[in-house]
């Protein structure tokens, strides 16, 4: 049940973030309620897909997909006080990245799926809709040039596999795993925590020679 609540508040957090994007690129309603709903349940498609799990959970779900719709359509009324309370939705995201991680593995291993299938099943359904969004809106993927956030999914889905291994109740695994994720994806925003970056500097252009006479 808890997690369903928080699901709920991480799709619709996730959605007017995805809403505030689409308006940066002066998209109509329906490319916002699109964006919007691709960046809150986006990835938890990508990982049913890719797992054959069907029907689709926004399908078996429909309300979902209605409040992702919602929330992106209501941020084109509120988006100054969403940009102004921006702080908060980063709040939101990092705890939302957590749900989604945990739920992604529990689909992964209700289907008897080993364990680094369960780990990547929570890594797509924690990182995909943003990917979408940022696709479709044309920019490069904030997922693989900022702060830990795949890593952070991992690490959670690990977390919570491990525990679950050992004997924990799952109500406890859930707990710890929400707590202990949620503070790591804090402390990565507050301290810049990234992953080794690999950049290869393009050579500048060589000036032509001056034509012989």
């Amino acid at each position: 049940m808890l997690l369903t609540i928080l699901y709920i508040v991480g799709i619709t957090a996730e959605a007017m973030t995805g809403a505030l994007a689409a308006g940066k690129r002066h998209m109509d309603w329906f490319g916002v309620m699109l964006v919007a709903s691709a960046t809150a349940i986006g990835g938890g498609t990508v990982r049913d897909i890719l797992l054959g799990h069907y029907p689709l959970n926004w399908i078996a779900n429909p309300q979902y997909l209605l409040i992702t719709c919602l929330a992106g359509l209501a941020t084109t009324w509120i988006a100054p006080l969403v940009v102004r309370f921006h702080k908060v939705f980063v709040i939101l995201d990092a705890l939302g990245l957590i749900v989604f991680s945990i739920l992604g593995c529990r689909v992964a291993m209700n289907m008897g799926q080993p364990v680094i299938i369960c780990l990547v099943a929570a890594v797509v359904t924690g990182v995909f809709g943003g990917l979408l969004r940022d696709l479709i809106c044309r920019r490069t993927p904030l997922v693989l040039h900022k702060e830990l956030y795949a890593s952070v999914a991992f690490i959670a889905a690990g977390l919570y596999m491990a525990q679950l291994h050992f004997g924990i109740s799952e109500n406890i695994a859930i707990g710890v795993t929400l707590v202990t994720g949620f503070l790591l994806r804090l402390a990565a925003i507050r301290f810049s925590w990234q992953l080794p970056v690999f950049r290869i500097d393009e050579p500048a252009d060589k000036p032509k020679e001056e034509a012989k006479s």
